[in-house]
């Protein structure tokens, strides 16, 4: 009998660890969100303080012996184990380089709200924000999302990134579209207008059986204030 991934990651927000469950979940993969059972937080904790190869911070992925850290290694050896990645060896650095990107666009968005400090809260550093802010709706959501479309479009329309065939960077970008949504929904309205081939791609993805069945579980976290993907409206202007 072949052990369960446990996935480790905080129990009450979607994050970084969403990236993860998306694959997981799309792979049909058995796995276990371990801080989400009853004094799972306390193991999380405690595998983070192992000797040997130990994670800076979750998501991590135990698979058998193997601890993987940081969501694009994790992604780069699910993807390879169930599929959803191609099988030479420029197709998996391509995906794995697209993986890369959405995290540069990830990190842009958390410091959104928290341009200074993660340790102050949101009211501490406000009117960066509303600066940081500003500059990402105004060039930095469309210059990542016009890369994103003409990789889906050129040289002709295509159902996912690569082409045909789904591959967890697909997954993640589904990710970032539904976070995106929550947090700038007047930027993203007038995105998807000009690019609607992300939508497209976003609708896609969320037909999937195994997607779809998991976004209508109790599996599937809310968004909330606590995550990434954090909605003040200030900021979307």
């Amino acid at each position: 009998m072949v052990e369960p991934y446990k996935l480790f990651y905080w129990p009450s927000i979607q994050g970084r660890g969403e990236f993860v469950r998306l694959a997981l979940e799309e792979a049909g993969a058995d796995y276990v969100d371990v801080a989400r059972r009853e004094g799972g937080v306390d193991l999380l904790m405690a595998a983070l303080d192992v000797e040997e190869y130990p994670a800076f911070a979750p998501p991590f992925l135990k698979a058998g012996e193997l601890v993987i850290g940081q969501v694009a290694n994790i992604l780069l050896y699910l993807g390879e184990q169930h599929g959803l990645a191609p099988r030479t060896d420029p197709g998996r650095l391509w995906v794995h380089q697209l993986q890369l990107t959405i995290a540069d666009l990830v990190t842009e968005a958390h410091d959104t709200h928290h341009p200074i400090a993660s340790a102050l809260y949101y009211e501490d550093q406000k009117p960066e924000a509303l600066r940081r802010s500003a500059d990402f709706v105004e060039s930095r959501i469309p210059k990542f999302m016009a890369y994103f479309a003409r990789l889906l479009s050129n040289p002709e329309p295509r159902d996912y990134l690569t082409g045909d065939k789904v591959t967890y960077a697909d997954l993640s970008l589904f990710q970032v579209i539904e976070g995106l949504r929550y947090a700038f929904p007047n930027a993203m309205k007038k995105i998807e207008q000009e690019h609607p081939v992300l939508a497209s791609l976003r609708d896609r993805v969320a037909a999937r059986p195994n997607i779809a069945a998991y976004l209508a579980s109790e599996r599937r976290i809310p968004f909330n204030q606590e995550g990434i993907f954090r909605r003040y409206p200030e900021l979307d202007q």
